[in-house]
């Protein structure tokens, strides 16, 4: 793993290796996790409060000396909003201690700057190379596979975070983007020919786009490529969608990070496809999303994360605004940190008729049963009596199946307590490429009941130039 040489980061370093050293070993104690997180909670509100503008009122009359992890519930939140009006105030060093510079996407509001320096980059990048390097040896054994990274942006974290990983591994890195003009679909393909990748790290959209787009250009997946290991993230993917792409390219899909531009990673993928906590780099809590009480340590909630690593941009008590659950670590697969299922937004859940559901129980819904699909969309309609009535437009190749959209149909009422139709198409709208920008309920669901709030307008916008074929 490669380390930095300046002596302003000894310190850090000192400090952090040999714990991370511990906690992968499994040999870091309660106790011990207790003492590092008091200790680094301390260091970081000292820092926040002394060089960031935004946290010096935000957290005016806090005594970082005397904090405890039991007082941490009495420090306000942070807000995605508090992070856009902010800006460049939240930061607790000076920009020239970056190493890298990147924005969240703005589409759907002002874009937030999330500069990152060597204490934030070896921290983070550490937990997803423990992850990787136990997915590459359960299904490559010794053999460093040929990695392609394809990110949403040339200022996105995701193609540095991961060369950076793939570096750690011994693995080698193309980065290719293929919703880039001067990428374009056609040559991804041709590159991930070419280079023979073994491991492709996109969205879920990314990876059934480049399946549809394979089969346009006389290609198959299963056949033609050398693709074993599909590492998803950016929209959320139930095992069922996760299927679908096993069954396009004939490999095996995981859930491979969770986490944002202004959080890091939070959590990485082990080689049994679950999600563990980067728990040296994190305090955890879960809370009411519509209240802000706390839940407890596990269970079911929004996620409310502090930042353990004294950084450029630590934040505290940052409010996700992601529905998560988190267990008791149980997996056996030499990864630690408790799991983490992510089931949605707090912002996707839905009203069907008189029962709310998640964003994970609607996709989880309209794709059992289905093998195949390159990608769903779900129209909400009421009808004459004022009833919700579904429309689900499933992405199947051989077009219009009477008996199997009736049998499908009935299953999806079934789960969702409310009238269904299907529709098997050939295509769908492009705004359902745009989950990883915008959010999965803006990409997937069209709700005809209301009008179109801003995230939908802004994936509306975004879809226009998007498509398997740009």
């Amino acid at each position: 793993m490669w380390l930095p040489t300046s002596e302003k980061y000894r310190d850090f370093l000192d400090r952090y290796l040999p714990l991370h050293s511990s906690y992968a070993a499994g040999e870091l104690t309660e106790e011990a996790w207790r003492e590092w997180a008091r200790e680094q909670l301390r260091r970081v509100v000292a820092l926040t409060q002394e060089g960031s503008p935004f946290y010096a009122k935000h957290l005016a009359g806090v005594d970082p000396r005397s904090l405890t992890l039991d007082d941490l519930p009495g420090l306000p939140f942070t807000t995605k909003d508090d992070l856009r009006a902010a800006r460049y105030d939240i930061l607790s060093r000076d920009l020239d201690e970056a190493c890298f510079f990147y924005e969240t996407t703005g589409t759907t509001g002002p874009a937030t700057p999330c500069p990152r320096d060597q204490r934030e980059v070896i921290a983070s990048n550490t937990q997803v190379t423990e992850g990787w390097r136990n997915i590459f040896a359960d299904v490559f054994g010794d053999r460093a596979p040929r990695v392609g990274v394809m990110g949403p942006t040339e200022v996105h974290s995701l193609g540095d975070t991961l060369g950076d990983v793939a570096r750690n591994v011994g693995s080698a890195v193309a980065k290719i983007w293929p919703y880039s003009p001067v990428i374009g679909f056609p040559k991804a393909l041709q590159l991930m020919r070419d280079l023979a990748l073994d491991v492709v790290f996109c969205t879920p959209n990314v990876a059934l786009s480049l399946a549809k787009a394979a089969l346009a250009e006389g290609l198959d997946p299963r056949r033609d490529f050398a693709v074993r290991v599909f590492l998803v993230t950016g929209e959320m993917c139930t095992p069922d969608l996760a299927r679908q792409i096993d069954q396009a390219w004939g490999a095996r899909t995981y859930n491979a990070l969770y986490g944002a531009q202004e959080s890091l990673v939070i959590a990485s993928a082990c080689a049994r496809g679950r999600l563990h906590l980067a728990r040296p780099n994190y305090i955890a809590e879960l809370v009411d999303p519509d209240t802000g009480a706390r839940l407890g340590a596990y269970g079911t909630g929004e996620l409310v994360v502090t930042m353990l690593i004294d950084g450029i941009k630590p934040l505290i008590r940052y409010r996700t605004g992601d529905l998560v659950e988190i267990a008791p670590n149980d997996c056996g697969c030499g990864i630690q940190g408790p799991l983490v299922t992510v089931v949605g937004r707090t912002r996707d859940r839905l009203v069907l008729g008189e029962r709310g559901f998640q964003a994970w129980e609607i996709e989880r819904a309209v794709l059992d049963g289905i093998d195949g699909a390159y990608g769903y969309q779900v129209v909400i309609d009421r009808d004459g009596t004022g009833e919700d009535l579904l429309t689900v437009r499933l992405d199947l190749p051989g077009g219009p199946d009477p008996a199997r959209q009736s049998a499908h149909a009935a299953r999806v009422a079934a789960r969702l307590g409310v009238r269904c139709r299907s529709e098997f198409l050939d295509d769908l709208d492009a705004i359902t490429t745009t989950g990883a920008f915008v959010s999965w309920k803006a990409a997937r669901i069209h709700d005809r009941r209301t009008a179109d709030d801003h995230e939908t307008a802004a994936a509306r916008r975004l879809a226009g130039a998007r498509g398997h074929r740009s």
